[in-house]
């Protein structure tokens, strides 16, 4: 398939690049010990943070295509499947090498988490993935995107969408500040970072900090989880409760 103005019921148009991975969630009864066997529920499912946020604007009515990169195995096509029973239409391309991304969740008794991640085929999204963008509304690109492997297909889709006249956002997640990543991004509409995330740009996990970004973006939207989010822009900080 392909996104554009196909349905015409008056919808928000977006595509979301980014991963679409298999989650293993494992919750522990008891904190490990090497070398011993701990029983665990363990709950395997569709995910990825591209693929989360795609399934999340499905269920708010968007109208939504998730372009992104699995293995040809069965974990790529059940992971296919339930995206496309959250309503998001699927631009996914399969690599004939590299496996699904996979990540496994280690959750501890008291809920603190462990991720060990394999980005896998998703590592390997390449610039003749993407499809045509004339006549979306809006591209959000996952910041893990612009890790090493899928960086340049991340980059020609900010920039093919800003050549389509959309409106583009971008979870910074991986992308850190040591290249100077943000500033070969072309200037985006809406840069959606945590506080970590924040910090990890600034210096700084307050939300002002944020203004030091409105040279590579119009506004800043800084999440706080239970606390709320801030919205900055050069008229100021504005936060609401969550």
């Amino acid at each position: 398939g392909r996104p554009g103005r196909a349905r015409g019921d008056g919808r928000p148009r977006v595509v979301v690049v980014g991963d679409l991975a298999v989650d293993v969630l494992a919750t522990a009864a008891t904190a490990p010990v090497p070398g011993a066997e701990v029983p665990a529920r363990i709950v395997t499912a569709a995910g990825g943070a591209g693929a989360n946020t795609a399934a999340w604007l499905a269920a708010a009515g968007v109208d939504v295509t998730l372009v992104a990169r699995v293995g040809a195995d069965a974990a790529g096509r059940a992971a296919v499947a339930e995206l496309v029973d959250a309503g998001v239409r699927p631009v996914v391309a399969v690599d004939p090498e590299a496996p699904t991304a996979t990540v496994v969740v280690l959750v501890g008794p008291g809920g603190e988490r462990t991720m060990l991640s394999d980005r896998g085929a998703a590592a390997r999204l390449a610039v003749a993935d993407l499809p045509p963008l004339d006549g979306i509304d809006h591209l959000h690109l996952s910041g893990y995107v612009l890790g090493s492997g899928s960086r340049d297909a991340g980059l020609a889709a900010l920039a093919a969408a800003r050549g389509a006249g959309a409106s583009t956002s971008v979870d910074p997640q991986a992308t850190g500040s040591s290249d100077g990543l943000l500033g070969r991004l072309g200037g985006v509409d809406l840069l959606l970072p945590n506080a970590a995330e924040l910090a990890a740009l600034t210096g700084s996990p307050e939300p002002g900090s944020a203004t030091a970004l409105l040279n590579v973006a119009h506004a800043v939207v800084v999440t706080t989880g239970d606390a709320g989010a801030s919205w900055v822009d050069r008229d100021g900080v504005r936060t609401v409760r969550a």
